[in-house]
């Protein structure tokens, strides 16, 4: 059963990633082709607040909990599935620390720098409703 709970986890955590990166190239692109979502503003705030999350976790040097909950669902056999096996492939690399929180920190900056050029909408509120 932990097995089957940590590939759950595992699998979240590759539709976060895919949300962080993918969302930027989906905002690029939206708003290359006139995709009103792509400049809807609690996407953009969800997209934003993701990335400053993880450039965060890094600059602060704590795991991402997605990442411990899964290795601690696995213990200490470490047995993947397929899929699952290939989902660490995507996701994780043998790289120095150093490297990820910069490249969190850079990408962090890519994403508040979308804001200015690709602005979102503004929010509407119950005044402009009324």
């Amino acid at each position: 059963m932990d097995s089957l709970l940590a590939d759950v986890v595992l699998i979240v955590h590759f539709a976060f990633v895919s949300f962080v990166v993918g969302g930027l190239a989906a905002i690029w692109i939206g708003a290359g082709l006139g995709w009103t979502w792509a400049r809807n503003f609690w996407f953009r705030v969800a997209h934003l607040a993701a990335i400053v999350f993880v450039a965060g976790e890094a600059l602060v040097g704590a795991w991402c909990p997605l990442t411990v909950w899964e290795a601690q669902l696995r213990g200490a056999a470490a047995d993947k599935g397929f899929i699952a096996q290939w989902i660490h492939r995507v996701l994780f690399y043998d790289f120095p620390e150093w490297v990820f929180t910069a490249a969190y920190v850079l990408f962090a900056l890519v994403v508040a720098a979308c804001w200015w050029f690709v602005p979102p909408e503004r929010a509407k509120t119950m005044n402009d409703e009324l």
